[in-house]
């Protein structure tokens, strides 16, 4: 090596933080990617040594009400966030789909590793699929997006609230007398719960969540040095499909208040994407594609977005808005 390069090498040794602390929920899931996180950091930098710091947002401290009806978007992230602004903890995992579509000022998504599988899953008894279930079946979920496109799917379904980790969510099953729960696949793989799984549901049904399936490894805007670290664990074709489903969101400005959804692939220099906007009950779906370029991967979201909004999303939007509003004064 270069003697120049040698003294570069020892001089970003000598300023490299060699703490790093995680923040993150306290939720098995939570806490199996915080996990996964740190090992990756370790892997990449051996010497570096970093804890995890557990934090308790809102969404974990109301737990008896659907995330539709206090607030959605935020509710698992933004305790998190105020800390790293704070400088309480360096760097914060997330589960991107519980994201914003906005970040705060001061931070920024440093890193997104390689996405897990992205789709729902079926759970049901008696192992049957989604279209062996009977008539009136009682399907788990507290999702609008999940419930909507249910319904759109089989308006004879009954949707039940469900929230809570993949675990005591598969007991429910039995517990509160239901037919089937759906759950997000990477939930269910990364907590070894995959013989559970009954089906996994095609996204020409059921189209998943923004950013379901990958991770969101937030950090401070102003330190170049955790973002060095961090970027090590970033993978471009996933961020990409990212940045297109996100555009897609902050576009519209969901929350969990309005059934949508958006799903974009990659494949080489192609990025395509498929998003919905829907009537929570099902009784209206509107569902568009787009494709381009990967390099345009946010304008290519947020034309998409504008296209649901001229087909008649936007209406679905304000009256869904309007209705929250009215509901919680």
């Amino acid at each position: 090596m270069h003697r120049v390069q040698l003294i570069k090498l020892r001089r970003l040794r000598l300023i490299m933080k060699k703490r790093l602390t995680i923040g993150t929920r306290g939720s098995d899931l939570a806490l199996w990617q915080a996990k996964w996180v740190k090992s990756a950091l370790l892997r990449q930098f051996p010497d570096l040594s970093v804890d995890l710091a557990v934090i308790k947002t809102r969404g974990d401290k109301i737990l008896d009400v659907p995330l539709a009806q206090v607030g959605g978007k935020g509710l698992f992230v933004k305790e998190i966030e105020e800390a790293m602004l704070d400088g309480k903890i360096d760097v914060a995992v997330h589960s991107m789909k519980d994201m914003p579509g906005e970040v705060p000022k001061g931070l920024c998504i440093g890193a997104i590793p390689e996405r897990e599988n992205p789709h729902d899953v079926l759970i049901s008894k008696g192992n049957r699929k989604l279209t062996e279930l009977p008539a009136g079946a009682r399907i788990g979920t507290s999702s609008l997006r999940r419930a909507s496109q249910l319904l759109h799917f089989r308006p004879d379904f009954k949707i039940a609230p469900l929230r809570g980790n993949p675990g005591p969510r598969i007991e429910k099953l039995t517990a509160a007398n239901l037919d089937a729960i759906v759950l997000a696949a990477a939930g269910v793989k990364r907590l070894n719960l995959e013989d559970k799984i009954s089906e996994y549901i095609d996204a020409a049904t059921l189209i998943p969540a923004v950013g379901q399936g990958a991770l969101c490894i937030e950090i401070r805007d102003n330190d170049p040095e955790v973002f060095n670290m961090v970027g090590k664990l970033d993978h471009s074709a996933t961020r990409s499909a990212i940045t297109a489903e996100r555009a897609f969101l902050q576009f519209l400005d969901g929350g969990c208040q309005v059934p949508m959804a958006a799903y974009a692939v990659v494949a080489g220099t192609r990025l395509d994407i498929t998003a919905m906007v829907a009537e929570i009950d099902g009784s209206r779906l509107i569902m568009q594609a787009a494709s381009g370029q990967v390099s345009d991967a946010a304008a290519i979201g947020t034309h998409l977005a504008q296209d649901l909004v001229d087909r008649g999303a936007g209406e679905i939007l304000v009256k869904l808005t309007r209705e929250f509003h009215t509901n919680a004064q």
